[in-house]
This record gives structure tokens, sequence and C-alpha cells, in this order.
């Protein structure tokens, strides 16, 4: 079996687990069952995933676990202490303790104060946003190494997790890659378990030359063209109401029409490497 085999066995292996983890957040962890999922031995699969993903599965799930309380807080009115259990916290108090320490305020400011407040002139201090932080960029189209994601678009993570999987084992992670994340259809109108997204990377020019997809990775087209661009810093969770604004009262107000394609997200920072306050993340809609 050669080298190329045995990672495409690994990868395949443990992309089984990225659906268990995401989607069961409520449960407690098995390592265990989930080594049984990735057929691989429970003394070693854990290390394998670390050196495939960047962080241990605990990680991996305590992040996950603490992105969606951020967004339960952020667009929802569910009592703390009900998101502090579903998030894995026996007690209010610990939860509050490390929701602080990741990011930098307790929970129940956060609903009030967080990133999302700056959208929302009524919660708002004032700091509140203003249409001139919209840039109009000119953008070369794209052809993006893509997964492609259907269900919450706050669940896209597993999406990237699978292609970063899948770059690894074809020795095409690149430290200067771009990540993009294409956004087709409205939360307000589609169903949650029904929205269409795709997680993507544009590779530096020499390694383009170079790849032969194979599934779960495809080739996406972006469309190029005049975008209105808004920068966000901050929590993921906190970017609903950065859409709310930006297509709600800039767009309204611009007299520009935005044009027949999907908006698309892109990375600059990860948030495997980046606290959530300085995550940085560029909303690009499509103008006519």
């Amino acid at each position: 079996m050669n080298e190329s085999t045995n990672r495409n066995r690994y990868e395949t292996r443990l992309g089984r687990v990225l659906d268990p983890i995401y989607d069961h957040l409520d449960e407690a962890l098995d390592i265990g069952r989930l080594a049984e999922i990735a057929c691989l031995s429970p003394y070693h699969w854990h290390r394998i995933y670390q050196a495939m993903y960047g962080e241990t599965v605990s990680t991996t799930v305590r992040r996950l676990r603490l992105h969606r309380a951020a967004g339960y807080l952020a667009n929802g009115s569910m009592p703390i202490a009900e998101i502090a259990s579903r998030s894995g916290y026996s007690s209010l108090q610990s939860f509050s303790r490390t929701f602080r320490a990741t990011f930098g305020m307790p929970p129940a400011q956060y609903r009030k104060q967080g990133t999302h407040s700056r959208y929302r002139p009524a919660l708002s201090g004032g700091n509140q946003m203003s249409t001139h932080e919209v840039m109009i960029r000119h953008v070369e189209p794209m052809e993006i190494l893509s997964v492609d994601h259907v269900g919450p678009y706050m669940q896209i993570g597993k999406a990237f997790d699978a292609l970063f999987g899948w770059l690894a084992t074809h020795n095409l992670l690149a430290a200067n890659m771009r990540m993009v994340g294409v956004f087709y259809d409205d939360p307000g109108v589609v169903e949650e378990h029904a929205l269409r997204s795709k997680a993507g990377v544009l590779l530096p020019h020499p390694l383009q030359m170079a790849v032969t997809v194979s599934p779960p990775v495809s080739v996406a087209h972006v469309k190029g063209g005049e975008y209105a661009v808004l920068r966000h810093k901050g929590q993921y969770s906190d970017m609903r109401a950065a859409y709310e604004w930006l297509y709600g009262t800039w767009l309204v107000q611009s007299g520009r029409a935005a044009a027949d394609a999907p908006a698309f997200e892109e990375y600059l920072n990860s948030p495997k490497e980046t606290s959530p306050a300085e995550l940085l993340t560029e909303i690009c809609l499509p103008l006519a």
C-alpha cells in the first residue's frame, strides 16, 4: 500500500467522526465511540486526529460548544443556565468563567454588548455602524477547492474540517491560501436544515497547477465583479446581525442593487489560532 493510499485511508476514517462531533454537541464526548466510528485504535486515534486537524478532539468540542453558546446569546433569548447545560457545564459559574476567559466578558454582558450590538442601534451604545465602513471592491473571478455543506450555516466548520483533512493528505496545505465560504440561501426563507453552502480555499498559483480533485472535494466558481465588502471583527456567531445591517441598512441606502450571485465570506485568520474577539471576516456582497 503506497503513501498516498495510506493518507486517503486515514482521511476517510477521520472524516467519519466529524458528523457525530458537530451533530451531537449536547452529548458527553465518548472518545471510545469515536474511535469505533473511525475504525482506529482508541489508544492512538486522537493523536492522528490532532495531527490531521491541528487540535485535539476535546479542544474541537470545547471550541464548538462555546461558539454555539455565543450564537445562542447573540441571536436568541435562551436562558443562560440552559445554554450552560447544553454546552456541557455542570454549573453556571464554571460556564461563565470559561466564557469570560474566551470572549472577554461574561455571558449576560455579551448578550447585551457583544459585537452584534454594533449593528443594532437599539442595543448599541455610542459605537454604532457607519455606512462608510463598507468598501466597494473589484474581485477577480475565483476557482476554489470546496466541500459542500447542507444545514445550519453555523456548522460550516464541519465542511472546512473535511476540506483541510483532504488538503493535508494531499500535501496541499499552504500558509498563504485564502479561506472562503460561499452561501447560497437566505436563512430567513429557507429552512435551516436545507441551507446550502460551500467551504472553500483558493490555493497559491503554483499549487493550483498540481491539483487533481477527488470526493468530497470539487471545484467551485466565484463570480468576479464589484462587491460591497464589510469587514467584521469578532465571533462568527455575531455575523447574523452584520448581514441584517448590510442588506437592510447599507444596501437600501446605497442606491445599489445586489447581483444575481451568492454572497461569500473570506476568513482572514483561523478560529483554531485566534481568539474570538480577534477573528477577521470580510462579508462580500455582489453588486449589479
